[in-house]
């Protein structure tokens, strides 16, 4: 027989998630039908939407006859520039949708490494001049500002963003550290570490207020896809981001945002024939007016097909802000769940604002709970600084699979 006071704590629970996922205008059916058309989710607990999301069948299907079409009517005609010409232009219209910016700042790229590369390496660098960033970027942006600094005599400086991960402004902390000779500022809207979500606008207005000349950099791998999105509001000069995380895009699609005042100062980084103009004779005659001027040469523009259509499947379930507060009720549900654990403390002392949840345990052996989990089919991911572990949950995320997680990680520790 069933525990009468189980049975009501369940109803509970059952009907607040309803009352959730109607207050997004998301239904638990509508969701349903929607989680089947991703394969890798029928057979995943997938908690790695940070690292790579999962493609719907229809983003393969669109990928594979994309490929078949380019085959058919080419590859190489001019029938065949012209098809992939309009793949290229519905991709960057797409994209400037999402972000609701004009598509001319738009340049389309292969990843978030690949879009901060282009700023990094086409300022103007003198001796002297000042990189701030801040101490929770990736490895990967570090590595090439390291590399700025040693060719061209820049001084770099780094702010202490992950001491105001739960107190603090991380506007004020920034902007206190902007110097004379500061020329660019390097932050991530969301905190790839922490999943702190930063506050973009405060943060230019403080830098501007700084330095005036001052350009910001912003890594936006973990925001794109999450956060509902009007950047040209922030007053960025460059955002970085990518198709294959929280888009659930192919990998090897990303975008930059470059701001039409900063795009006046910046030279491109990589050269192509798509980043130039042509003269009468075909000769190079300065570069395209647009974001097109950072772009390269051929690309795999079936993979761009297959990231419009992931945007459509994605535009396919509510709006923005609809799946923004659904995957805000599901991080909440697993933050919630993984504090009533006492082995387990949350990096974050309140509510998430984004899809990751990092959190350490006791006796800190982070390395064979990820491996555990992996063998459950549970997957997360292991973070070395700070040393924690790291869980994504999607708008996709069901609550069995968040409850499924925080039971097996109990279960662990027990």
């Amino acid at each position: 027989m069933s525990d009468p006071a189980n049975t009501t704590t369940a109803n509970a629970k059952t009907a607040s998630a309803t009352a959730a996922n109607a207050a997004t205008g998301i239904t638990a059916e509508t969701l349903r039908l929607h989680r089947a058309q991703f394969p890798a989710l029928a057979t995943k607990r997938y908690f790695n939407y940070g690292g790579q999301g999962p493609l719907a069948q229809a983003s393969l299907d669109r990928i594979f006859t994309t490929f078949q079409e380019i085959q058919r009517i080419g590859p190489f005609s001019g029938a065949a520039n012209g098809y992939v010409g309009g793949i290229r232009q519905a991709l960057r219209d797409r994209m400037a949708q999402e972000l609701q910016v004009d598509p001319s700042t738009i340049t389309l790229t292969e990843d978030v490494t690949m879009g901060c590369n282009i700023p990094l390496w086409g300022l103007a660098w003198q001796p002297g001049d000042h990189i701030l960033m801040s101490d929770c970027e990736h490895p990967g942006v570090i590595a090439a500002v390291q590399e700025v600094q040693r060719r061209f005599g820049v001084e770099m400086s780094t702010c202490p963003l992950m001491d105001t991960l739960n107190t603090g402004d991380p506007a004020a902390v920034i902007a206190a550290q902007v110097q004379p000779k500061t020329k660019l500022v390097i932050i991530s809207h969301i905190l790839w570490n922490t999943g702190q979500v930063l506050p973009l606008k405060q943060i230019m207005e403080a830098c501007r207020a700084a330095q005036p000349h001052v350009r910001v950099l912003v890594d936006a791998a973990q925001s794109v896809g999450v956060l509902p999105l009007a950047l040209a509001e922030t007053g960025v000069d460059f955002y970085a981001f990518t198709g294959h995380k929280w888009w659930c895009g192919p990998e090897g699609v990303g975008g930059l945002y470059v701001s039409p005042e900063a795009r006046e100062t910046m030279h491109p980084t990589y050269i192509g024939w798509r980043s130039i103009n042509y003269s009468a004779t075909g000769q190079p005659a300065g570069w395209q007016a647009s974001g097109e001027r950072y772009e390269v040469a051929t690309s795999s523009y079936p993979l761009y097909a297959g990231l419009i259509e992931a945007l459509d499947q994605l535009s396919s379930i509510g709006n923005a802000e609809e799946r923004y507060a659904k995957l805000l009720q599901q991080s909440d549900r697993l933050w919630q769940g993984l504090g009533a654990i006492p082995q387990v403390h949350c990096l974050r002392d309140k509510a998430p604002e984004a899809g990751l949840v990092s959190f350490t345990l006791s006796h800190g052996q982070h390395s064979a709970l990820v491996a555990a989990l992996e063998k459950q089919d549970y997957h997360v991911r292991l973070i070395a600084d700070p040393n924690c572990v790291r869980a994504c949950v999607h708008y996709l995320t069901l609550d069995e699979e968040i409850d499924g997680l925080v039971g097996a990680i109990a279960a662990h520790l027990a």
